[in-house]
């Protein structure tokens, strides 16, 4: 009985990884793919002097100023930093579904969110460093229409860590945290929304289709998306780095400076400024998410396969 229970409780580590990895490459080959939304979804947050056009127009601009390879500016350390951002989240994830839904217990909604908050919490405080570097490099040798923004220069992710570090200070790496964490919410309605989507498609044992995989993390996403979006922008402008503030340090100042930067975004632009390249990030993230959770799901269901686990939806 004991050898059983040793091997089930390895296999079941064992599944978690899988999890993990699966979920890492569906976002690494999603992410990829719709790539230069993510530049236009940047540029526009950013970049309080660039006109908020279609996605289309903002692509052909940048393409036309900087070349066609602009579109895939910072690839390597976005890429990067997604791969480990979702390993940590789908582990994390995974391994509370394990401990907090074991036997006969059905998932809930309510489990679903309380697991996607905590796992949401644990990937952004490993996470948020390799962030904060790959957002100044994704716009490194842009050309901004806003003067006050000015040119980095790092070498790579490596030279850009130890640059941050050394003329900024250790801390600067968690800019945006305080925003970040808050964030986890978005993910963790996201995850809530698919499992209870895909819970209801599979009923009966039915199985459900790339398409139908494909349409639920897409409105899982695109509600998520739309309700945190303002968050987003002022994570983006804190993750630059060159939003002066008020000097204030610690989580008081960090809030000072997300209430600060909303007003001065509503005054700017009006309450619709908030909204700023909105467009640009529901397309990339809403396909990009469709697309990570077929890849996630094939994957695991293709190893699950070859190693013979029949997989429960719980």
């Amino acid at each position: 009985m004991s050898h059983n229970d040793g091997s089930a409780i390895g296999l079941l580590s064992y599944e978690t990884l899988v999890h993990a990895v699966a979920g890492a490459m569906g976002s690494v080959t999603a992410m990829t793919v719709f790539f230069p939304l993510d530049t236009a979804k940047s540029r526009l947050q950013v970049d309080e002097k660039r006109k908020a056009k279609s996605t289309p127009v903002i692509l052909a601009e940048i393409a036309k100023e900087e070349g066609l390879l602009s579109l895939y500016r910072g690839w390597f350390p976005v890429i990067s930093s997604l791969c480990c951002s979702n390993f940590v989240y789908f582990y994390t994830f995974n391994t509370l579904k394990r401990v907090m839904v074991a036997g006969p217990q059905k998932s809930r909604p309510g489990k679903d969110l309380l697991m996607g908050i905590i796992s949401g919490a644990v990937n952004v405080i490993l996470t948020t460093p390799m962030w904060v570097v790959n957002t100044r490099l994704k716009l490194q040798g842009v050309k901004f229409r806003d003067e006050d923004l000015h040119q980095t220069h790092y070498k790579g992710i490596f030279d850009a860590f130890s640059q941050i570090i050394a003329n900024e200070g250790v801390g600067t790496l968690w800019n945006g945290l305080v925003p970040s964490l808050i964030l986890v919410m978005n993910p963790a309605v996201q995850f809530m929304i698919y499992e209870a989507m895909k819970r209801r498609a599979g009923k009966g044992g039915r199985k459900i289709s790339s398409a139908e995989i494909f349409l639920i993390g897409a409105i899982a996403k695109a509600i998520a998306a739309t309700a945190t979006y303002p968050l987003q922008t002022v994570q983006a402008i804190l993750r630059f780095g060159q939003y002066k503030g008020d000097g204030k340090g610690g989580f008081l100042g960090s809030l000072s400076n997300i209430i600060t930067l909303f007003l001065d975004r509503i005054k700017s632009h009006g309450v619709l400024g908030l909204y700023k390249g909105l467009e640009a990030k529901l397309l990339q993230t809403v396909l990009t998410a469709a697309l990570m959770f077929v890849v996630y799901e094939k994957i695991t269901a293709a190893t699950f396969r070859v190693m013979g686990i029949k997989r429960k939806l719980k």
